[in-house]
């Protein structure tokens, strides 16, 4: 039996939990960076590695071979009998869980039985974050708890793979309009990753407003803020390195809306983050005027944002999100 879990916290607990197998953490983020349908491909993992060093400082050796040794013991998945996907409801997990669903969809899995295990919710958790949150004490409940993954869901994660890969939100928006309920948390996901976009009133997304908001109701250091935001959209499961590529997104190029005190540089996967972590952060006028929708952000482009698929370098996308009535426009 192999468990395939989203993150290390939770894959360091299961034997502690008594979870017989063994255990392949899924080292990704496809909430963040460039995506493709075949995410194994030497160009498309290329491509993303060139992204992840101008990003996070990775080096693309480092990426490549971070990816390669998790797609080996996936390749030889049929040296076992069970394997068991470990994926939550937010939007992080539920396109590792669409991407690796698009994957088993397309092999010929043989004797080889694939189960779900996928929860948004614990008893005694009141803001349930994630599946890393839990004591191995908490997981061993979970134990033996998963279904057998139908073709119905292999069908559906393939299908909604193929609508965040693609290179526009309309995709998404077709697939939001069928029967997701094979996999409970998928419409919800997406649903938000759509909010991302930018907004019709000022170009800022979904995170980029609220990080706004908190500093103008005087939040100003990274912690809180990634708190706050974390769990104000705890259905985003967004981590800490991509939080701080926002926050260096919003403090530069030729449109800043926040000052970051001192200039501290936002830190990469290898950096200290102490000196950052203690800098506050404030609105400036140009932030002020952007938050009060008097005019629109002027998005940096360089390194630039992904939304799936959809690379959105400036505010001269066609694609908008109106908040007001939850629908993407053509601008």
């Amino acid at each position: 039996m192999i468990h395939i879990v989203n993150g290390d916290s939770i894959g360091s607990k299961l034997h502690a939990a008594g979870v017989q197998g063994e255990v392949l953490v899924w080292r990704e983020m496809y909430t963040f960076g460039p995506v493709s349908l075949q995410p194994e491909l030497a160009e498309n993992r290329l491509r993303r590695a060139a992204y992840m060093e101008q990003a996070f400082g990775i080096s693309p050796l480092e990426w490549i071979s971070s990816a390669e040794a998790q797609e080996r013991p996936l390749a030889a998945f049929r040296e076992h009998r069970e394997i068991v996907l470990w994926f939550e409801h937010d939007l992080y997990d539920q396109t590792m869980l669409s991407c690796l669903l698009r994957w088993f969809a397309l092999q010929h899995v043989g004797s080889t039985k694939l189960y779900l295990l996928s929860i948004d919710q614990f008893p005694g958790i009141d803001l349930f974050h994630g599946l890393g949150q839990l004591t191995p004490a908490e997981l061993s409940t979970l134990n033996h708890t998963w279904s057998e993954i139908s073709d119905k869901q292999l069908a559906l994660g393939k299908k909604a793979w193929e609508a965040y890969v693609a290179d526009h939100p309309m995709a998404i928006v077709e697939l939001l309009k069928e029967d997701t309920s094979a996999l409970p948390f998928l419409h919800d996901a997406f649903q938000l990753h759509l909010g991302r976009y930018p907004s019709v009133r000022n170009g800022l997304g979904l995170v980029e407003q609220t990080t706004l908001e908190l500093l103008a109701a005087k939040c100003h250091t990274p912690v809180q803020l990634f708190q706050q935001i974390s769990n104000k959209h705890h259905r985003l499961g967004l981590g800490d390195l991509q939080y701080w590529f926002m926050l260096k997104q919003l403090s530069e190029g030729r449109d800043p809306l926040i000052c970051i005190e001192n200039d501290v540089p936002t830190p990469g996967l290898h950096d200290s983050p102490d000196q950052f972590l203690q800098a506050k952060i404030h609105l400036n006028e140009r932030g002020e005027e952007v938050l009060a929708c008097r005019n629109e952000w002027a998005r940096p482009s360089g390194c630039g944002s992904w939304l799936g698929g959809f690379f959105l370098g400036d505010n001269r996308s066609q694609w908008r999100w109106d908040d007001v009535n939850a629908v993407i426009l053509q601008k």
